[in-house]
């Protein structure tokens, strides 16, 4: 056991914080907490060593020490426990390392949040997401509801939700942790729990996964057209390639979308390529697309009016219409900021914004 599990933890805060996602401390250490609350010392020893790049336990042995055996036990039972994660390494066989605090080992911890770590992570984020999120490039990025998309509507496969579950070879689902943190809080709301999704490029890759539920394509689509019928918000990783989950969000619950109408900060999730407009001639002034709006972007008199800088291009409030009186355009393409083309370039980007050396890290 380390000789002082407090500087422990703090260690691994720093190496959590030296990621480009980031892990910004606390004034009285609430980060520390949230740490001790998921990792044992030893585990929280092990975290802080390794490294974004994924290595085999006899690599990871040869590097810092000790028995490969032993450390593959303890890295596996941090894997099942969302601590750390694991994948085919460059150098063959199954592979450990790091994974962020978000969008990572918090988002892990869905089948495992009790009312201690909701409030913990509800202090911890009350601190610090003023000063987090809105750093560029943005973590997470809105796609347009797929009915909102015309057919005449040029558009990539990375803008288009059911494209990303098309291209996949494996889908799963898990409950929504935002939505589940809510409610341990008391300040649950009504919109649907199951439809965070995951994806894989390895057929089969959910169907022992503990904490994912395995879906067919077509269960997955459903799963799609549920949460846009409840008025949630599509986003996902903010680049074109790897995308790996989907968000299907709510202004109640979600981390980002929270602090758009709690902590009036705008400019948190990436918007999509589209902006939302108004056929002054079909709408009737119901107010319907306004109630649903997350990003407060129409307000309506007696028609309704966007906001182009807030509008976020997410389609939710087009199926709210029932006067067929929105639609969205693609936005002029110097207002246009096209995603990174990988997860690397997301990485590298944000490191330089941020003045933190990646290779310490990799």
């Amino acid at each position: 056991m380390p000789q002082n599990p407090d500087q422990t933890y703090r260690h691994l805060a720093a190496r959590l914080n030296e990621l480009p996602n980031g892990f910004p401390p606390t004034p009285d250490g609430t980060e520390l907490r949230l740490l001790a609350y998921l990792f044992t010392p030893e585990e929280a020893a092990l975290a802080a060593q390794l490294r974004l790049t994924l290595e085999t336990p006899a690599e990871i042995a040869a590097r810092l020490g000790g028995d490969a055996q032993t450390l593959r036990k303890q890295l596996k039972s941090m894997v099942m426990r969302g601590l750390i994660t694991a994948g085919r390494a460059p150098t063959g066989g199954l592979g450990y390392g790091l994974l962020p605090f978000v969008v990572g080992i918090y988002e892990m911890q869905a089948d495992r949040i009790d009312a201690t770590l909701a409030r913990l992570f509800e202090d911890y984020y009350q601190q610090t997401y003023r000063q987090s999120v809105p750093q560029q490039p943005l973590t997470h990025r809105v796609i347009p509801v797929n009915q909102s998309i015309r057919q005449n509507l040029e558009f990539h496969p990375f803008e288009s939700a059911s494209d990303i579950i098309l291209q996949a070879k494996s889908w799963g689902v898990t409950d929504c942790i935002c939505r589940k943190q809510q409610a341990l809080l008391g300040h649950g709301c009504d919109h649907p729990l199951d439809v965070c999704m995951v994806f894989s490029e390895v057929p089969g890759f959910f169907n022992q996964k503990q904490g994912v539920r395995a879906l067919t394509q077509e269960e997955a689509l459903a799963i799609l057209q549920r949460a846009a019928d409840a008025g949630l918000v599509h986003s996902t990783s903010n680049s074109q390639q790897g995308l790996w989950y989907l968000c299907n969000c709510c202004t109640c619950a979600c981390g980002f979308l929270r602090s758009v109408s709690e902590l009036g900060t705008a400019n948190v999730i990436a918007r999509s390529a589209f902006v939302c407009v108004v056929d002054e001639d079909q709408c009737a002034g119901c107010r319907d697309c306004e109630d649903r709006c997350a990003f407060n972007a129409l307000t309506v008199e007696n028609i309704a009016q966007v906001d182009a800088l807030r509008c976020a291009g997410c389609g939710v409030c087009i199926l709210a219409c029932s006067q067929d009186a929105l639609k969205l355009v693609r936005r002029p393409e110097e207002e246009i900021i096209t995603p990174p083309q990988t997860e690397e370039d997301w990485r590298q980007s944000r490191a330089m914004m941020r003045g933190i050396d990646l290779d310490v890290v990799r």
